[in-house]
This record gives structure tokens, C-alpha cells and sequence, in this order.
């Protein structure tokens, strides 16, 4: 069975490309070596292969389920893999010493959580929800709120997720109607129902600490009459909370994580002493500033998304890759001897297309969560200034570094099924299940139009264009020093006829004067964007390869060209009906549907 990643490609991009042993010389990660990072990356890659790949097909056919005593039950296997990966320490990988953390710079814990994510997609995002959770709350909440709730999700001992979306409420927030109404000791009684909680109950760990949005009173109407609140399972006293498991989601893919519904203050478990009934709420932050608080872990969470992403198309292209090198059939074009013996299909044009194809796309995707991530550390350590280039760059790039993975690495697990024909659909290969696990990605922390709308109609756009500008600017200087190489002069030139169109294109779109017109083609527009982002992040690896040869760099060559001459121009019909401000889905009648 092939690894779920590669440690070559990894290596490449940690250390060949993005050079994250200079962050040591930064004194956040002072105490770090290139010796301490891959210690974390053997021990990861190690633990994903030994633990959790081997139960992924177990998670997908033994779901989850509730008992006769209302308890989540889950495999044992996965409880023992997941307690496996807690007491090796990994958890606390991003967190401040002072929190009991390694104080690991965010690039080298997500590549870390990267084979976890490509070895056994469910079983990892418990402890993927439950880091954004507490670093949420080492943003803005209170000392004693971090001693309470934070240091045990570092240690080990508690879970955590997020509880956004209602039953009538999916990405629309300002129709949440899970109100707080605030008790006289200072807290807050929590009553409403949210659904589709990953995570939202187990018997993993000790305690579940819920970050709940709701309406407290005196907010308005909207998102602005939002505010954030810990819900814990358990009081820190032991006593049970007001949060009731209502039932189990029954997913496409990814099975193995409790997918929820939950009623928070319904009286299934009532709260001890005098005031309103509901669930007991802890404030963080102010009153009605809740969702802004939010999108800091919503937009961890989105890269996050990416990564899983990413790591379920490159397991399912690895996994395909090893097919085609030992699947022997037919035999080359124009071969007219009928007793020769078949070839494997990785000789056969149309199988490398594929690969070359899912090549593209995976370590295109890698390679830009990658870089996402090292702008959060750059972010985090630098100057004003440097915090403030860093952090507008990632706020263009995150809506991209969410849906292209959530995207193409779904087209490359759709890839892997066809290398492997009929087999590809059969559940004794893998191959099925990354892609069901995969279909859940374009639709999780924001679906597509989301996103695209996030792009176009504010980060592009804010600062008075501040952020396209910086966009353009970042991809030139890698355009300028590709522009002095001859063997990648093509590259350059192509992706700077690219990056002009894509300034041009956005000021026809917004020179409409109307938002709905230059807003209804926002999904075209973020895909075409993120094309020409993976361009970018494929020259910034040729540039890196430089003129090293063998098969590794060959084969990077080979998907840069792939994705150059098959990807990129499929952006140009694209900023085409974008610039022309084509109306056809403004303008179609529901009743025509």
C-alpha cells in the first residue's frame, strides 16, 4: 500500500522552496532546528501510516452510532489511534511554550497534520477542530478562560468544535436564532439547535468545549447581534451541561466523524440553581462581536479544509500511481504483434495525462497551503510592516487556498478512480472512498459561491484595490526572476499576460456600477484566480528546482509544463465572460428552472 504523501515532496517544499529553517533564526522559534522539525515529521508520518491509515476503510464501514445509554460509539481502533497521536504530544504542536506547546511554526504543524489528514481524513479532524477551537480562544479570550478550557484541549484531555450553522441557517448567519440571555453570576443561558456539528459528541476525552454563536439581547438584527460563547459538555465543576445529542448526520464520505445535531438548554439536562433554563454560556470577548471573533478560527478552519483537500487528492493520486506502474494492459499504439506481452498502463499516453494531471493539481495545492502557512509565521514574528504585507497577502489568498484544493484535488480523486477503471469502483481499492471522503471539502467552511463572492466583492477590492495590488506585485517579483532564466522564460511570460488579464478583467467587472452584475459570475472569477495562483506556485517551484536533475525534479518539470499548456489558458475563456459581464444567471427565472 502506498503512503498516503511524500516525504521527498515535502522535504522539497519545506526546505528546498520555502526555506523554513530560517525561521529559526526568528525568536518565536529560536529553540527549533531543522533536526526538531523532521523528529515531528518522522514521528507524524510514522504514527499516520501505522495508525490511521490502516482503520480507514474501518471508520467508513463501521460509522459511528449512538448506544442504548445515548453515548457516541465509536472503534476502538480509532479511539487507540486517535490517543495514540495525543499522547505522542502532536496536539500541542502550534501553542506557546508558556500553554504547555512546542511552539512549532505553523508551516512545519500543518505538514505535520498533513499526514494525518491524507492517511485517515475523519479520525484527524477531531483534533483539527478542537486546535482551531483553542486557538480561537488564545486570541481573545480571558486568562482564566485559557487556564480552563485551552490547557486541557493542549494536553490532551478535551475536544472542541465550532457550532455556526442551524437547521434553517447554513451559511446565511444572520438568521441564526440560538439566543444567550445573561444569568446574574455572569453567565449566559444558551437555548436553539445547531446542526451539522463535526465532532459535536464523542467519548474521546474528558469534555467537548462547544463555541456557540448566538444572539444576545440588545444586539440588533443581522450579524452585528452576534455574540460568541463556550458551551462546554461538562461544567468545570462535572456536572453535565445542557447540550443534548439529538442525532447523527449520515454523510456521503468522511463517516467516521460525528457529524451532529444538538440542542443546546432544551432541559435534557437541566442546569443546577436559580435563573433562565438553558445551557450555561461563558462569554468571550464583548457582547456582539462574535462572528468577527469567529472568523478567526473559520479562517484557520479554511485552510484547514484546503489541506484535508489537498491530502485526500495526493493519497488517491499516490494510490493510483502505484496501480498504473503494476497494471499490465494493452500495448502501444502502432504495436502490431498481438502475442507481445501488455505493458503497464503507465506507458499508455492518456493514463500519464491523468497522473500528470493529478500531479499537477496535488502538489500545486500543497505547495500553496504550504506557503499560506509560512505567511502566517511570517505574520505572527515579524515587523508592522511585515505583519501587515503578510496578513493582507493572506487574506487575498485564503478564499483560494480554501475551494482550488476543495476543487481539483476532488478532480484528481476523480482521476485516480479512472486510472484504476472498474476497479476504481470497487471498495477493495481505496481510491472510491478519498473521493467520497473528498465531496464533503467544496461545501465545508463555505461552499464555493462563498468564497468566490469573498474574493471578488472584498478582498480583491479592499483598500481600494490594496489587495489585488499586492497580489499582482508578489506573483511579478517571481515573474521578474523567472524572466532571467531561459528555460523559464516561457513561464514567465505566459503568467504575466495572466496576471495583466486578471487586473484588467476585475476593474471591466466592477466598472458595472451595479454589485449584482459584477458579483454574478464571483465563482468563475475565483476559479480563473486560482488557476493563475497554482501557475504562480508552480513557477515559484521551478524556480526552486532550478538545474537539478534526476527523477524527482523531472518530474516537477513535467507537471509545471502539464499544468501550464492544460490548466492555465482554460483561464482565458473564463476572464472573457467575466469582463463581458455576462448576465445569464442573474437573469434566469426561478420559474424557467
Amino acid at each position: 500500500m502506498a503512503e498516503p504523501l511524500s516525504r521527498r515532496d515535502l522535504e522539497f517544499l519545506l526546505y528546498e522552496w520555502l526555506d523554513v529553517e530560517s525561521l529559526t533564526e526568528r525568536p518565536r522559534f529560536a529553540e527549533h532546528s531543522r533536526q526538531t522539525f523532521d523528529a515531528v515529521l518522522e514521528l507524524s508520518a510514522d504514527i499516520a501510516t501505522s495508525r490511521y491509515a490502516p482503520v480507514n476503510r474501518l471508520g467508513d464501514t463501521q460509522e459511528p452510532y449512538v448506544g442504548d445509554d445515548g453515548k457516541v460509539v465509536l472503534p476502538e481502533e480509532i479511539t487507540s489511534g486517535i490517543n495514540e497521536y495525543l499522547k505522542a504530544g502532536l496536539v500541542a504542536g502550534s501553542f506557546d511554550e508558556s500553554l504547555g506547546g512546542m511552539a512549532l511554526p505553523t508551516v512545519v504543524n500543518r505538514a505535520s497534520a498533513a499526514w494525518f489528514q491524507a492517511a485517515n481524513a475523519a479520525m484527524s479532524s477531531y483534533t483539527f477542530l478542537s486546535v482551531g477551537n483553542a486557538n480561537l480562544l488564545v486570541e481573545y479570550g480571558t486568562p482564566e478562560q485559557l487556564d480552563t478550557w485551552v490547557r486541557p484541549v493542549v494536553e490532551g484531555r478535551y475536544f472542541g468544535t465550532m457550532c455556526l450553522s442551524e437547521p434553517q441557517a447554513g451559511s446565511s448567519l444572520a438568521d441564526i436564532t440560538t439566543k444567550a440571555v445573561p444569568a446574574d453570576d455572569g453567565t449566559y443561558r444558551v437555548t436553539g439547535t445547531k446542526m451539522w456539528i463535526s465532532g459535536g459528541d464523542h467519548e474521546l476525552g474528558e469534555n467537548i468545549v462547544h463555541l456557540v454563536l448566538a444572539k444576545a439581547p440588545g444586539g440588533g438584527p443581522g450579524v452585528k447581534g452576534i455574540s460568541l460563547f463556550i458551551v462546554p459538555k461538562f461544567l468545570p465543576d462535572g456536572t453535565r451541561n445542557d447540550v443534548a445529542l439529538v442525532g447523527l448526520n449520515h454523510k456521503m464520505g468522511n463517516r467516521a466523524t460525528t457529524n451532529c445535531l444538538l440542542n443546546f438548554g432544551d432541559g435534557t439536562f437541566p442546569a443546577d440553581g436559580e435563573g433562565p433554563a438553558g445551557a450555561i454560556g461563558y462569554l468571550v470577548g464583548e457582547e456582539h462581536k462574535g462572528l468577527s471573533y469567529m472568523f478567526h478560527m473559520m479562517n484557520e478552519a479554511r485552510i484547514g479544509v484546503g489541506f484535508l483537500a489537498t491530502s485526500l487528492g495526493y493519497a488517491g493520486y499516490l494510490a493510483s500511481l502505484e496501480y498504473a506502474k503494476v497494471r499490465t494492459q494493452g500495448r502501444p499504439a502502432g504495436h502490431k504483434d498481438p502475442t507481445s506481452k501488455p505493458v503497464p498502463i503507465i506507458e499508455h499516453p492518456d493514463v500519464k495525462r491523468m497522473l500528470l494531471a493529478q500531479k499537477s493539481y496535488v502538489e500545486g495545492a500543497l505547495a500553496l497551503g504550504l506557503y499560506c502557512s509560512k505567511l502566517v509565521d511570517l505574520q505572527q514574528t515579524g515587523d508592522d510592516a511585515e505583519q501587515a504585507r503578510t496578513g493582507l497577502l493572506l487574506d487575498v489568498l485564503t478564499p483560494i487556498a480554501k475551494s482550488w484544493p476543495s476543487q481539483w484535488c476532488l478532480a484528481a480523486n476523480d482521476l485516480a478512480i479512472q486510472v484504476l477503471g472498474g476497479y476504481g469502483y470497487t471498495r477493495e481499492f481505496p481510491v472510491e472512498q478519498y473521493y467520497r471522503d473528498n465531496r464533503l471539502n467544496p461545501i465545508h467552511e463555505g461552499a464555493h459561491g462563498i468564497h468566490g463572492l469573498d474574493l471578488l466583492g472584498r478582498k480583491v477590492i479592499m483598500r481600494d484595490g490594496a489587495g489585488l495590488t499586492l497580489l499582482a506585485q508578489t506573483i511579478g517579483e517571481t515573474i521578474e526572476a523567472a524572466a532571467a532564466i531561459p528555460a523559464l522564460t516561457e513561464y514567465a511570460q505566459t503568467l504575466r499576460a495572466a496576471v495583466d488579464t486578471l487586473v484588467t478583467t476585475t476593474a471591466a467587472v466592477w466598472s458595472a456600477g451595479d454589485a449584482a452584475v459584477s458579483l454574478a459570475n464571483a465563482t468563475a472569477y475565483l476559479e480563473a484566480t486560482g488557476h493563475l495562483v497554482i501557475a504562480w506556485m508552480w513557477l515559484e517551484q521551478l524556480l526552486a528546482v532550478g538545474t537539478q536533475t534526476g527523477d524527482f525534479y523531472d518530474g516537477k518539470r513535467a507537471a509545471a509544463q502539464y499544468f501550464y499548456r492544460y490548466e492555465l489558458p482554460k483561464t482565458g475563456p473564463q476572464f472573457e465572460l467575466l469582463a463581458a459581464l455576462d448576465r445569464t444567471t442573474l437573469d434566469t427565472d426561478p420559474s424557467w428552472l
